[in-house]
């Protein structure tokens, strides 16, 4: 999926968004890249994407409060969110609030692809299991519909 996966890379440091991109792109992911929340609302409400990596602090916003607008604008989006403040209270407000994954600032870029693999490979197994349940629902009602015709037609009969 890399070749096709679209990124959004929010924060306000611009030497990380800059290292980020350049890497990302390497890898062969279209990226794209937003210094504020503001802005990544305004860019997730234009485009889609399949992942954001969201730094925690922001110059408007915290990144836990922009991974609830953000959802409310790509729901399947995977979002990550990247700090150089870790502690245990900020991983659980942050997956509590919807956030996929966590990663550390300094970045160990091997874990930090990885994650970004793993996250997209989930994305992907949500969206076959949706088509899946989609088919299951649409089969089973046609021959719910096929049944309730040939019951309607011995009934005018």
């Amino acid at each position: 999926m890399g070749e096709h996966a679209r990124i959004l890379i929010v924060d306000d440091d611009e030497s990380i968004r800059t290292v980020l991109s350049t890497i990302l792109a390497d890898e062969g992911y279209s990226v794209d890249m937003a210094r504020t929340g503001k802005e990544a609302v305004k860019k997730s409400n234009t485009k889609l994407y399949n992942l954001a990596l969201i730094d925690i602090r922001l110059p408007d916003t915290e990144g836990t409060t922009l991974l609830t607008r953000i959802k409310k604008a790509s729901p399947r989006m995977r979002k990550i969110i990247i700090t150089g403040y870790p502690s245990l209270q900020n991983a659980v407000d942050a997956l509590n609030k919807g956030a996929d994954a966590y990663v550390m600032k300094p970045f160990d870029m091997r874990k930090v692809l990885a994650t970004i693999e793993e996250q997209l490979e989930k994305q992907e197994e949500e969206m076959m299991f949706s088509q899946e349940k989609v088919a299951e629902f649409i089969e089973t009602r046609v021959k719910e519909l096929k049944i309730e015709k040939v019951a309607g037609n011995r009934k005018a009969r």
